[in-house]
């Protein structure tokens, strides 16, 4: 266990203290001899940094809720077994695990949808994952089904069940799947290479990207050469890798044992 944990944390102290190791960044460094905020300086020093961190915290946040709740409703549905054409919409979606229409197609339905440039090209795609509604469906069966009876004894329809009873009991598959969905929406960049040209839309790691680009074309042109001398472009990439993991590592901690229950219990079982 020692020899895991260190082959994970030497990486990860090689990152951060890299990124403050000024123009020393790029080789294997224990502790650098000059400590130096100098890669940071130029990171944060971008006019769009922050507007881009609020896109990002906006659309991981409203991805994450709008996600969450097409999937579990969806699952709750096909949770149950007497519902008339399960099969086929099983099949269905079955199909778009393995198969799809290809990134021209797709952008030519996002266009003509209207959702070029627009922040909702973040969410709308992204809200339904049959992956994911399969994890909530068989945790979904797992609940038994005398807690629903009773409910609509007294009176409660179907979506009283469902936010009074089903939810409040599903906290640990929703935990996983909104961790789940959550970063990978705090990672992506791709939907904005795709689809956004806006800049005041870029999100935190499109932003990143451009300063990174801009950070090697000026050193390859000799500009800049004050920074130049304090930071490299290695450096700064090593700064925009601790500048985007920090929120999830601050996080993860609070999802764990919600993230290890939804696994196990939402696990496809014989």
């Amino acid at each position: 266990m020692t020899l895991f944990a260190l082959i994970i944390i030497i990486p990860m102290w090689n990152v951060v203290i890299s990124s403050f190791a000024g123009k020393n960044a790029g080789t294997f460094v224990f502790w650098p001899k000059e400590l130096s905020i100098a890669n940071y300086i130029q990171v944060f020093s971008d006019n769009g940094i922050w507007q881009s961190m609020f896109i990002s915290v906006a659309k991981t946040v409203v991805g994450v809720v709008f996600h969450l709740f097409l999937c579990s409703i969806v699952a709750y549905a096909l949770s149950k077994r007497d519902l008339k054409g399960r099969k086929l919409y099983s099949a269905m979606g079955i199909i778009t695990m393995f198969f799809s229409g290809g990134m021209i197609p797709t952008y030519l339905l996002i266009k003509s949808l209207g959702l070029l440039n627009s922040f909702w090209v973040y969410i709308l795609p992204a809200m339904f994952s049959y992956y994911d509604m399969v994890i909530l469906m068989n945790f979904f069966r797992d609940i038994p089904d005398s807690l629903e009876e009773s409910a609509k004894i007294d009176g409660a329809s179907d979506w009283r069940v469902f936010f009074s009873i089903i939810v409040p009991l599903s906290k640990p598959a929703l935990a996983t799947i909104g961790l789940f969905h959550g970063v990978w929406q705090w990672n992506d960049f791709m939907t904005t290479k795709l689809y956004v040209t806006n800049e005041a839309l870029y999100p935190l790691q499109m932003r990143l990207y451009d300063i990174i680009v801009q950070a090697q074309a000026a050193a390859s042109n000799g500009l800049n050469a004050q920074i130049s001398i304090a930071t490299t472009s290695k450096g700064v990439q090593l700064a925009t890798i601790v500048v985007t993991m920090i929120p999830i590592l601050v996080l993860y901690p609070f999802l764990q044992k919600y993230f290890v229950t939804g696994t196990m219990l939402g696990a496809v079982k014989e």
